[in-house]
């Protein structure tokens, strides 16, 4: 089916965003989130969404939730988090880790089961708390070594980020200058975003705190050339051209076109295509050089078709490949910045990607955003949403 025929094909089963709101992304152990728990941050998202909703909590079906770090109880914390925020216990939930796409992901099975008919209303949400359960308290996979070590690849999941984002450089002769004026062009354009007021309606305040606090305004080519490489001491990736570790939480409604219209309220966006591709995880950051073709060929869209991209910046390294190879141009990359000025907090991301793409999209009147980001172990996914004509918020 041809988007271009979009207005007129619009289906009453299709199925559409309603809501899409975060906390402020903060930088873990010391930005203004660090004393409050990811639950907490949970709670605060799936709490907005019933407000700007006007939705009863028991009209929701079912909740999912993409985490990467915390332990096997936050299962048990997100359920809690649901029923404080106003869900009855009627409301079903489950948890997602996809690593870096576990929110788009989470967005993407709730999407699914919609399509499917097994729920009307769902919400796909992440968070994490990087100062909770930061990186690199994590304990290596319990597995049979013997079995592993057969095989190279299987080994090289276990590649630090850092030094996939190394790989991806030697592969494809990437230069540290350039690297580094992607970083410093992130913190422009999302010390700009903020000082327009771009995140506010997308932010719901977490207490007394409003805004992302990691970007820095005043970041420069000297600052940043001035910082050793983190990984490879012969190597360009460095703490300034690297993602934050963040604190944050983000939620997505979505239900049926039909139910939407049942309750009058405003279609923000429609769910197209998700697509999840696997790579060679020794160069895992490639992963949306492969996603995004995949999604956009399910959709029958065109790179040239999409007004805004929101790919995650890992690390400059890879984000900067990715687009060049998909010949995107960079003005419509990540416009209000990205995660190397905001922050990742890995479960939270996709969903807050969301969030920020459709603000910017309603603002700017484009039709098509794409989310999309490389996965650890060796994988891109990727989303295409649409914003019809007629639809404002």
């Amino acid at each position: 089916l041809l988007f271009d025929q979009a207005s007129k094909m619009a289906s009453l089963d299709d199925v559409v965003i309603v809501c899409a709101v975060r906390t402020p992304l903060c930088r873990a152990r010391k930005g203004g989130l660090k004393d409050v728990p990811a639950s907490t941050l949970l709670t605060t998202v799936l709490k907005e969404t019933l407000v700007r909703t006007t939705l009863d909590g028991k009209d929701v079906d079912d909740i999912c939730v993409g985490n990467v770090l915390a332990p096997p109880s936050g299962a048990a914390a997100w359920r809690m988090s649901a029923l404080v925020a106003g869900f009855p216990d009627t409301t079903s939930l489950s948890t997602v880790n996809r690593q870096c796409s576990s929110g788009l992901q989470a967005v993407a099975n709730i999407a699914n089961a919609i399509q499917s008919g097994d729920i009307q209303i769902g919400i796909g949400c992440g968070v994490e708390s990087m100062t909770q359960t930061p990186m690199h308290k994590m304990k290596p996979p319990e597995v049979d070594w013997s079995l592993m070590q057969t095989s190279k690849e299987a080994m090289e999941c276990l590649t630090p980020m850092g030094i996939t984002s190394e790989n991806v450089v030697k592969e494809y002769g990437l230069g540290r200058r350039a690297l580094d004026q992607f970083a410093v062009t992130s913190h422009q354009k999302a010390a700009r975003a903020q000082r327009l007021g771009k995140f506010d309606a997308e932010i719901v305040p977490v207490g007394s705190v409003r805004k992302d606090d990691g970007l820095r305004a005043g970041t420069s080519m000297e600052i940043l050339s001035k910082l050793k490489p983190v990984f490879d001491e012969k190597g360009v990736t460095t703490a300034g051209n690297s993602s934050q570790t963040t604190d944050g939480a983000a939620a997505v409604v979505l239900m049926t076109r039909r139910e939407a219209l049942k309750r009058q309220l405003t279609i923000m966006g429609v769910w197209r295509g998700y697509a999840v591709k696997g790579v060679p995880p020794r160069i895992m950051g490639v992963g949306p050089a492969v996603a995004i073709p995949a999604v956009l060929e399910k959709c029958n869209v065109k790179v040239s078709d999409v007004g805004v991209y929101e790919i995650n910046e890992a690390f400059a390294s890879q984000a900067t490949w990715c687009v060049s190879d998909l010949m995107i141009p960079i003005e419509k990359v990540n416009p209000n910045g990205g995660a190397i000025a905001l922050g990742h907090p890995l479960g939270c991301t996709g969903a807050r990607q969301i969030a920020t793409l459709l603000h910017e999209m309603h603002r700017e009147k484009h039709r098509f955003g794409v989310v999309s980001m490389c996965i650890g172990t060796g994988m891109g996914a990727a989303a295409l949403i649409e914003v019809e004509p007629r639809s404002s918020i």
